[in-house]
């Protein structure tokens, strides 16, 4: 996408759009349409009814009543039409614009995987569909504008024709210019805004990164804000340097089409005079004769901006289009269920890359996880352990291969049936800006309310008694981002927890899950200290007993009691066995270890005789 949409994406764009607003709000949108024809049809109508008085008063002596009355209520109806049109537009705007939001983040939902959001052309093509959502509106503004330009137009140059047809074709053809420079200056400004959405996309980046409260204490202590900001501004002003450009081209055609503008309005009212001063047109034919230039360039000039404008807007539109009708990342299989998890899950050879010329971070991995067994991995980073649960969640497809679930391959089981089965403990959990209730809950939606099995869940990870002496317990706001409405009075409501107290609600919200087939633990203890790390363990050996898991830990000492730990190295399972197993053999499993507990090891005690 670079501004220059082919005719048949702008023409999706418009039928979609079109189909959007109609569905929405079609009460708003008949109305809005009947009142941009009566916008259309007042300047000409009072253009005529002008006429025909100045036409009695010199020269007829008919009566005035019914021509000026028609004259008061036109231009009672000329003053009142535009309110009235911008409350229907805007209602319009604002019922598509929530209709299109609804069905864009649909369809993100409908995305099986990770691909497309770590694909930073696809977040560009997101961001600007947001905006194409949010100016719904205005794309109505803007139909509607060209609706009117053109009813306008048409009927100014009727009244022209009537006077003077060569005048009516000079000032028509001087709007020829006038289309041409304002179209291609909407390509020009749509490519404009393509190419410097990356740019955005980092400035947004700095300005959330200095008023982040997570990085609020390294960015002081390291002195690094004015870095930064510099960083954004740079951004900043890379943005506002290339608008600059179009902005300035936009004022110099501005400028030329102004100047020939008033050149064809100068010319037909030194016309105009002359010819009223031979007596071949009278004083009302000429007031009519400047109404109608001037009515026909305003609608001209109205026209082209409508036309410019929907054409920007629909290029901008044809973004939300390629979201909403992008196909899933991964194939999905329509029907069918998960099979209840009886034998175990098996890794068959499995390669994965992430691109195709990316490197190879899984080579031909045979693992078998055995029901209700407990399996960990362990590795160096970039092992590819986070990847593998990647692709036992389904976020990506192996390259090569087969994950095969009690012998059934992934991708013919439907992703949300496998995902029901499966619960999880990431490192890089998330810590949502909600109550404690509905952070605990969101592990299974289903629980809200049921408080009794989320304070369960809290009290297995620990966690029950903090959340309980909070000020509104477990409906208190787990953030200082905004309040609740029954909170707004009382900043003290929004608490923020520590990253131990965090890593303990993760833990609940995978014990919510209670009963899945597979509970994966991605290094669940990282943010404890060591007290609460070995009672957490302990509770997770509990939890875990009889149940199939997974478990990573870079602390070796967390999965000695796994059934089985395999060790990866360079993409491959270079070891496998049970703990004793590893330490006999002294591969790397063992040396590993070793030199783990060397650390532990040797600590001198208190000195004999101190006092």
């Amino acid at each position: 996408m670079t501004g220059r949409a082919p005719v048949r994406e702008l023409a999706a764009a418009a039928a979609e759009a079109t189909a959007l607003i109609w569905r929405s709000a079609p009460g708003c949108a008949s109305g809005y349409f009947l009142v941009t024809l009566a916008e259309a049809a007042a300047p000409v109508a009072t253009a005529w009814l002008t006429k025909t008085v100045v036409d009695r008063l010199t020269a007829s002596g008919e009566p005035l009543a019914g021509p000026a009355a028609a004259l008061v209520a036109t231009g009672l109806a000329t003053a009142a039409l535009p309110a009235i049109g911008r409350y229907l537009r805007d209602q319009t705007g604002r019922v598509a614009g929530v209709r299109a939001t609804d069905r864009l983040f649909a369809a993100t939902e409908r995305q099986v995987g990770l691909r497309r959001f770590e694909d930073p052309a696809f977040l560009d093509r997101l961001r600007l569909a947001q905006e194409a959502t949010a100016s719904a509106g205005y794309l109505v503004d803007s139909v509607c504008g060209t609706a009117r330009g053109t009813l306008s137009l048409i009927g100014f140059l009727a009244s022209l024709l009537v006077i003077s047809p060569p005048m009516a074709m000079l000032v028509l053809l001087a709007a020829v210019p006038a289309l041409i420079a304002q179209l291609l200056l909407s390509r020009s400004r749509a490519a404009m805004e393509w190419a410097i959405e990356q740019t955005h996309r980092r400035e947004f980046f700095y300005s959330r990164l200095l008023t982040d409260v997570e990085a609020a204490t390294e960015i002081r202590l390291f002195g690094i804000g004015a870095f930064l900001r510099a960083r954004m501004m740079a951004e900043r002003e890379r943005g506002n340097a290339a608008e600059r450009r179009m902005d300035r081209r936009e004022l110099a055609a501005q400028g030329g089409l102004t100047v020939l503008s008033a050149a064809v309005a100068g010319g037909g009212l030194w016309w105009a005079i002359t010819a009223a001063g031979r007596g071949a047109l009278g004083v009302g034919d000429v007031t009519m004769f400047l109404a109608a230039v001037i009515g026909v360039q305003t609608a001209l000039d109205v026209l082209t901006s409508s036309i410019a404008t929907a054409h920007g807007r629909l290029l901008t539109f044809t973004h939300y289009v390629a979201v909403t009708r992008a196909e899933p990342d991964l194939p999905s299989a329509a029907a069918g269920d998960a099979p209840e998890l009886r034998r175990g899950v098996e890794f068959r050879d499995v390669w994965f890359r992430y691109g195709d010329d990316q490197p190879w971070v899984l080579r031909g991995v045979d693992l078998t996880i055995p029901h209700g067994r407990a399996v960990a991995l362990v590795g160096l980073n970039g092992a590819g352990k986070s990847t593998l649960v990647k692709l036992l969640c389904r976020m990506y497809d192996p390259t090569r291969g087969r994950i095969l679930w009690d012998g059934v391959d992934l991708r013919d089981i439907p992703p949300a049936a496998l995902r029901e089965r499966i619960s999880a403990v990431f490192q890089d959990h998330m810590n949502y800006d909600m109550t404690a209730r509905e952070n605990i809950a969101v592990g299974d939606i289903g629980t809200l309310d049921r408080p009794d099995a989320i304070r369960r869940a809290a009290a297995r990870a620990g966690v029950h008694d903090r959340l309980a002496g909070l000020p509104r317990g477990y409906d208190t706001l787990l953030t200082r981002m905004f309040f609740s409405e029954a909170d707004k009075e009382d900043p003290e409501t929004g608490v923020v927890l520590s990253g131990g107290q965090w890593q303990r609600l993760a833990l609940a919200r995978a014990f919510v899950r209670d009963g899945r087939d597979l509970m994966i633990l991605d290094e669940p203890s990282s943010g404890l200290d060591p007290e609460a790390e070995h009672e957490i363990h302990g509770q997770m050996r509990l939890y875990r007993s009889g149940r199939t898991s997974l478990l990573i830990s870079h602390r070796l000492s967390a999965v000695r009691d796994a059934d089985l730990i395999a060790v990866l190295d360079g993409g491959r399972v270079v070891e496998l066995g049970a703990h004793e197993t590893l330490m006999e053999a002294g591969g790397r499993y063992a040396r590993s270890f070793r030199l783990q507990a060397s650390g532990y090891q040797n600590v001198p005690g208190p000195r004999e005789g101190a006092g």
